[in-house]
């Protein structure tokens, strides 16, 4: 088994089925399953219903009669992921139901325990982040339909939502897009590295080519937040079911997930920094973010599927692409590099565009709101959150952060 594995291995170090990677659709999930085996019919039940649970207040007290099953019956890691999604989407709901003012310190057992199981089973923290929220969250409204046609979101919805509406199906669905439109640029990480083992600069300026293509096509993507998402709905109302419970000054003691453990825990929010992608382009062009940016992003791998973390890790062991072509005194491939740093830093220029007005300029209206003499008390779910306000759903500090690895990204320019 080991002789052969080493044959297969130098022209394609980074097959990408050894990192449940797909060939069509990336890191997303191919065609996730949308409905769970009978015998989690309560889990579902609630699932389908959590806009109207979490507004009218009623989704904890729902939880508290649900009965506590047993994730022994769930075969396979598609099974595994939707319950993880469906627990996920639950626990948010039920932490945030009333807002930042009214959270709660323990995670009932019949909820907890059945969602720690199947976190362990797949590798993943308990709480909703990235791999779940985007990547497993996706359906066909005709399974035979395509994946994406003129009208974009004419063929996919989202399979589990949260108060939102349009604005949240939006963030989630463009989202998905971005991910969709780095697929060729992950295939490209893997015929570079090839490439670069092999000595094959034409394969190589090809590869960096689609890379750079790629790069370019997501912040095409990302531009669609704007068409598809109101501001202040994703800031008064969807941005809180994506806080964590570690860094979050609402929640500062972390959650106790009863039947699992009696002292608290903390994980942080879903975060774009969660996202495979960025970090395989970052440890194929060598970028090296500053200390405290890079500590974050790290942590971050920890709330990603392992496969994925993996195939990070195996790009980051690699060959140093940036060392081949400053060696190569090829100006084509040279501009071909830079090209693929210069798109990258540019999307996360973007990135900081999308992120001012829909959090800082939110955020600002939110606060002028409050010190009206109209804003009265009242029921604090569905208020702007107050405890995050200059800092991302993670628990970064976000502009600082986003600047950093913006500016750190074009510093790994070869210079000519």
């Amino acid at each position: 088994m080991e002789a052969s594995s080493e044959i297969e291995e130098p022209p394609l170090p980074l097959a990408l089925t050894r990192f449940q990677v797909s060939e069509e659709f990336g890191f997303l999930l191919p065609d996730p399953l949308t409905e769970l085996p009978a015998a989690y019919g309560p889990w579902m039940d609630i699932a389908h219903e959590l806009p109207q649970l979490i507004t009218s207040q009623q989704l904890r007290s729902r939880v508290h009669q649900m009965p506590q099953l047993s994730t022994q019956h769930l075969r396979g890691h598609e099974e595994l992921h939707l319950a993880h999604l469906v627990l996920s989407f639950i626990t948010m709901g039920y932490v945030w139901q009333e807002g930042e003012e009214g959270t709660v310190q323990v995670l009932p057992r019949n909820l907890a325990v059945p969602y720690w199981e199947v976190s362990q089973a797949l590798g993943l923290p308990p709480i909703l982040s990235h791999a779940d929220f985007v990547l497993a969250n996706w359906r066909r409204k005709d399974p035979n339909g395509p994946f994406l046609g003129p009208f974009v979101f004419r063929n996919l919805d989202t399979i589990i939502t949260l108060p939102g509406g349009e604005s949240l199906q939006g963030f989630i669905l463009v989202t998905l897009l971005v991910e969709k439109a780095a697929v060729p640029g992950i295939k490209a990480v893997t015929r570079a590295l090839g490439a670069v083992l092999q000595r094959d600069e034409e394969t190589l300026h090809r590869a960096l080519e689609e890379l750079a293509g790629a790069i370019e096509a997501m912040r095409e993507a990302l531009a669609r937040m704007h068409d598809y998402v109101d501001p202040e709905v994703f800031y008064s109302v969807i941005r809180i079911f994506l806080s964590g419970w570690k860094d979050n000054p609402a929640m500062p003691h972390g959650l106790i997930y009863e039947g699992v453990s009696p002292e608290p825990m903390a994980f942080s929010g879903g975060s774009a920094a969660q996202s495979t992608v960025l970090h395989a382009f970052d440890e194929l062009l060598g970028i090296c973010h500053r200390p405290d940016s890079a500590a974050f992003l790290h942590r971050m791998r920890d709330y990603m599927p392992p496969q994925h973390r993996a195939f990070v890790e195996e790009i980051q062991g690699a060959v140093s692409l940036k060392q081949h072509v400053l060696s190569s005194g090829d100006t084509r491939l040279r501009a071909a590099f830079n090209r693929c740093v210069a798109a990258l830093a540019d999307f996360r220029s973007y990135h900081i565009t999308i992120v001012t007005k829909y959090i800082a300029s939110a955020a600002a209206k939110a606060k002028a709101r409050r010190a009206e003499p109209s804003a009265r008390a009242g029921p604090s779910v569905g208020k702007p959150p107050a405890a995050l306000e200059d800092k991302g759903t993670g628990g970064s500090h976000i502009f600082s952060f986003l600047k950093s690895i913006r500016d750190s990204t074009r510093e790994g320019m070869i210079s000519a």
